[in-house]
């Protein structure tokens, strides 16, 4: 079962001075907890992280042995057609990895759910920043960690921002902080929400979490 649900915020600008607007987002989520679809989105999210290269030569692919070791009978020792078997060092390996690629399925409406149900639990955790994608001119890790304190966010916990398009002085501004991950609104998934422990939002951002996870 599902119910509709209302968040509303009051946007900061960078300099940390609230606004006399409100936005407002319509969230429709799981009655309850969602732990499900959340477990099961997470999964498909990891698997699909792997990148299953990995590798090893059954004893048709190591080179050589073609070549009988010894006659079959007469010597005293055991029997041998090859000195690329796998009992014999060099050869191949029975049963070893071979390169795959993981996939596991969830409906497009279930991964949308579990986002919108784990946006909606994180409501506490979320700031609207105004204008941070054009008002962030300067590529500098110093600039953003001035709008970060004057907004009273703490820099040693996990900060997910998320913004509408990520302009050059932010990806430079951020991308030397190992507690902070910027992502775009097409591109945000559970993972990384679930991750955050402080989550900032653009206007931009929440429109087209609007218009892409929203019913």
């Amino acid at each position: 079962m599902t119910v509709q649900k209302f968040i509303t915020y009051t946007p900061f600008d960078i300099d940390g001075n609230q606004l006399d607007v409100n936005h407002e987002i319509t969230l429709t989520v799981s009655e309850t907890a969602g732990n499900y679809l959340l477990h099961r989105d997470l999964l498909r999210h990891t698997s699909a992280q792997r990148q299953g290269t990995v590798s090893t030569k059954t004893r048709s692919e190591v080179r050589g042995g073609g070549r009988k070791p010894w006659q079959q009978k007469g010597t005293g020792r055991a029997r041998a057609g090859s000195n690329r078997s796998p009992l014999w060092k060099g050869g191949g390996v029975i049963f070893g990895p071979k390169p795959k690629k993981s996939f596991l399925k969830l409906n497009k409406k279930e991964r949308q759910l579990a986002l919108r149900t784990l946006l909606y639990n994180k409501k506490n955790n979320i700031i609207i920043l105004e204008n941070l994608e054009s008002d962030l001119i300067e590529p500098k890790t110093k600039s953003f960690l001035k709008i970060c304190e004057n907004c009273s966010i703490n820099k040693d916990e996990k900060l997910l921002v998320v913004v509408s398009k990520k302009t050059m002085p932010l990806k430079l501004a951020t991308q030397n902080l190992k507690n902070v991950e910027l992502i775009s609104a097409s591109n945000l998934n559970t993972f990384s929400l679930l991750k955050a422990k402080q989550i900032i939002l653009t206007p931009l951002a929440v429109n087209d979490i609007k218009e892409i996870y929203c019913d």
